[in-house]
């Protein structure tokens, strides 16, 4: 298969609509006569029976779709109860466990100027942090499990982000600073102080 081919495949498998001809020529800078090759490529390596997709015209575009020999089973599959995105409570927990771990709920509601018992409860239930002992006050601490890694493709905690390669200059870290000080007052039901000159 050309690489114009396989480009275009991506392309088509990143979709969540039919993309065009012209706005596939358009994105792979190349004639629409080539893409028009690539394409033909790309349904000759679909073609029904052969996998389990296939290139499918539709609604003046072009997909990638199941080969209707699939369906029955796609329809059990797309069945099944979908786990919902994260809260941004829970991110923010999350977060705060992955960079911190292990780590208390009364140190997470701290951070966050709230309390993180629901997300924090959530996250378990979800299987992403997990119990790791006891703080020396008797709190809970929680880590991330193997599932977190998996799921977010880390091979370790290593690989998460480093916060010290954001090198904020002074007036935005006194800025995030303050925005952060006065989301967390205004969760409390604290007044903000007025904004420094």
């Amino acid at each position: 298969m050309s690489e114009l081919a396989r480009v275009i495949e991506a392309l088509l498998f990143l979709s969540s609509e039919p993309v065009s001809a012209d706005d596939l020529a358009e994105a792979v800078d190349a004639h629409p006569d080539e893409v028009a090759e690539a394409l033909d490529e790309l349904r000759a390596a679909y073609a029904p029976g052969a996998r389990g997709l296939i290139v499918k015209e539709v609604a003046g575009g072009v997909t990638l779709a199941t080969d209707p020999v699939a369906e029955a089973a796609a329809r059990r599959l797309l069945a099944r109860p979908r786990t919902p995105p994260l809260t941004p409570a829970q991110a923010e927990a999350l977060a705060i466990v992955a960079y911190l771990q292990p780590v208390s709920r009364p140190e997470m509601a701290r951070i966050r100027g709230v309390s993180s018992d629901s997300a924090t409860t959530t996250l378990v239930e979800r299987g992403l942090i997990e119990e790791a002992g006891r703080s020396q006050f008797g709190a809970v601490l929680y880590r991330t499990t193997p599932l977190f890694l998996k799921l977010f493709g880390l091979n370790s905690l290593d690989d998460l982000p480093d916060p010290s390669q954001w090198d904020p200059t002074p007036q935005e870290e006194a800025d995030l600073r303050e925005r952060l000080l006065r989301a967390g007052e205004q969760r409390a039901g604290v007044a903000p102080p007025p904004p420094a000159p």
